[in-house]
């Protein structure tokens, strides 16, 4: 069964190039937003390179941002004190993560590990926060980007609960 928290949605585009504006374009969050809005958020993002089995973050951080990865690929694992991992997903090139922390600075529910040499792009909750004030129109469309992302990722969790429902009752009645 997949599982709709750590699915990533797609980039619209293969092309594989250094421009963050392009790869910003590619994001779903930012994906609505003008040339002009992207440069914006394009000063304030920030890149970042991991080596293999470095962490992004830990299990139980609090949680600062999201992540974009430009290149490289990304495990998303639960662990725990005796180093125990359950692979919960593998992130490609091209996907984001952890952007629930742009809402509040829960503790982050897995850990991000680069499985191999990465790339990554991070964009933070005081930077998205400091944007709102300076742009309140462009950190409204960033926030109604993260909503859409939410909504559909809460509507694929609960289609997987009904069906997970139904066959928990069809197993109980024979």
């Amino acid at each position: 069964m997949n599982n709709p928290i750590w699915e990533y949605f797609e980039i619209r585009s293969k092309e594989k190039n250094d421009s963050i504006f392009k790869i910003l374009k590619t994001v779903p969050i930012f994906s609505e937003l003008t040339p002009k809005e992207i440069t914006e958020v394009e000063k304030i993002i920030h890149r970042r390179k991991y080596k293999k089995n470095e962490p992004i973050f830990r299990m139980g951080d609090p949680g600062l941002g999201m992540y974009i990865i430009v290149e490289g690929s990304v495990e998303i694992a639960e662990e725990n004190e005796d180093t125990d991992k359950k692979r919960l997903a593998v992130l490609p090139e091209g996907a984001f993560f952890g952007d629930l922390a742009l809402l509040d600075e829960a503790p982050r529910s897995a850990s991000a590990i680069a499985i191999i040499d990465c790339d990554i792009i991070g964009f933070f909750r005081p930077d998205l926060l400091d944007l709102l004030y300076r742009k309140p129109s462009l950190g409204i469309k960033i926030l109604w980007g993260l909503a859409r992302i939410i909504g559909e990722r809460l509507r694929r969790t609960n289609d997987q609960l009904s069906k997970c429902q139904f066959e928990t009752e069809a197993l109980k009645n024979g």
